[in-house]
């Protein structure tokens, strides 16, 4: 295009993220993608790309960086591209890592086999169009299968602090889901450790999976719009398997608060007035644009789970807060079994799912999972006065209880296959009817002379059994 025919504009502030730049002709419009090219005459040119955030008058707009704004400088030509960003979709990104801007950064040459390039802000799909029928996705975990199944096509968040264990359960349910999953997986690291990133890469390279797998990463150290806007450019290459390839999608976001933080960062250097605790204004407005493009159609479906990282352990935190609402399941991780070595350390009491109705798993998986939180909330409620007391004085059918609560604890820890290299332990994948039998069968009452020792880490209840003639 000749350059009379482009809308060049001219920069005009720079200051960290944020670029102010004025137009003569028209002010492009908002989520327009700009480019600047510096350095045009030597080997080090670079583009640098920003979005349009905001119109500040009839001439100016004030735009985030996408890349590094190391190089750019007032005065500066930038123009317009007339479109939002775009990413590329197609079969030629399986077994690839990519970032936002849709270039590969796994070493492996340029993509090929590429259908498309999509705006990463799309439109939700209409009310009409989705599928809402209510299908149990098993993970192989005990205790999630067990006490907060997943939905087929929902949202599953996990909940915890640092440390908790959400990054590990992650890539066990990757790993535990390609040997029964038929469709795609997504995996979208949003503010990742560059650490983290590669081990995942290699964990599923090595275990054969990578084929059917998209990685696309917004790195911790990457500005704040690249955080901002990587889990947007996830789900236009997740919309396009389930919509023009009718295949479902499995999406894992790691991690939600990393998002959330993202459009706080972009907010507070924009200049808008913050809300409760510093989260920016829109924080509803952000996650929900987010969430509601997560759905299933009545060909395909997206199912999202979603690492949510919960600062000082609070959940009353508005990132917290906010992202429960869009929910089907919340597994929420424990410090505290993290802490005894109970893993993974789900909450029996904090975790819920909708899916957990009679109608939908059926009465003998309800009724299970029911005697066993009841039997934890006794627990819970014993535990002060045998801290007083001691466990001598608690009633046969109170100790059998304790019993039964401590040998439940055990029993819904499970080691992983992606902890091995860290454990020396084998993963283990028990199906739903396994551990429904192992809770039974505690939960009876059958193995009170056994110790819950015996239970520590093992798969389905048989080898409890095995245990109990060693002991």
């Amino acid at each position: 295009m000749k350059k009379e025919n482009l809308n060049l504009g001219i920069v005009k502030e720079v200051e960290g993220s944020v670029v102010v730049v004025y137009f003569e002709k028209k002010l492009p419009e908002i989520y327009s993608k700009l480019v600047c090219t510096i350095n045009k005459k030597t080997s080090d040119q670079k583009d640098i790309v920003i979005e349009v955030e905001d119109h500040i008058d009839a001439h100016n707009i004030r735009g985030i960086a996408i890349t590094s704004t190391q190089g750019l400088a007032r005065g500066d030509e930038v123009v317009d591209t007339n479109g939002p960003l775009t990413i590329p979709v197609g079969r030629g990104v399986l077994g690839r890592m990519i970032n936002v801007m849709g270039k590969p950064i796994d070493n492996k040459g340029e993509l090929t086999d590429i259908s498309a390039w999509r705006s990463i802000h799309n439109k939700p799909i209409p009310l009409m169009q989705r599928n809402v029928k209510s299908e149990v996705f098993q993970t192989g975990i005990k205790s999630i299968d067990l006490l907060t199944p997943l939905e087929r096509g929902g949202k599953a968040g996990l909940f915890g602090g640092a440390g908790c264990g959400k990054t590990v359960l992650i890539t066990e349910m990757i790993n535990n889901m390609f040997g029964k999953y038929d469709g795609v997986s997504l995996f979208c690291g949003v503010g990742e450790r560059s650490r983290e990133g590669e081990e995942l890469y290699t964990e599923m390279k090595d275990a054969g999976v990578l084929d059917k797998t998209t990685m696309i990463f917004g790195q911790m150290n990457e500005p704040s719009g690249v955080r901002f806007r990587v889990a947007q450019a996830a789900l236009s290459i997740a919309e396009y398997f389930r919509d023009d390839l009718k295949q479902d999608v499995l999406l894992m976001i790691d991690n939600i608060f990393r998002f959330i933080q993202a459009g706080s960062e972009v907010a507070g250097l924009m200049g808008r007035i913050p809300s409760r605790v510093g989260y920016q204004s829109s924080l509803g407005q952000d996650l929900a644009t987010l969430q509601e493009r997560i759905a299933s159609t009545s060909t395909a479906s997206i199912t999202s789970i979603q690492a949510v990282y919960v600062p000082a352990d609070d959940f009353t935190d508005p990132s917290a807060a906010e992202t429960f609402a869009h929910l089907s399941a919340t597994v929420v991780l424990s410090r505290k079994m993290a802490s005894q070595g109970l893993y993974p350390a789900v909450d029996p009491l904090a975790s819920s799912s909708k899916m957990l109705s009679k109608d939908v798993v059926g009465e003998r998986h309800y009724n299970v999972a029911k005697a066993v939180k009841m039997t934890m909330a006794q627990y819970e409620d014993l535990k002060d006065i045998i801290a007083m007391l001691g466990y001598d004085e608690l009633s046969d059918e109170d100790q059998a209880t304790v019993i039964k609560a401590r040998q439940l604890e055990r029993f819904l820890t499970q080691p992983f296959a992606t902890t091995k290299h860290f454990t020396g332990m084998e993963g283990k994948l028990v199906d739903l009817d396994q551990t429904l039998t192992g809770c039974e069968e505690i939960l009876s009452g059958k193995y009170l002379d056994v110790n819950p020792n015996a239970f520590y880490m093992i798969g389905d209840i048989s080898e409890a059994k095995i245990n109990k003639k060693e002991n």
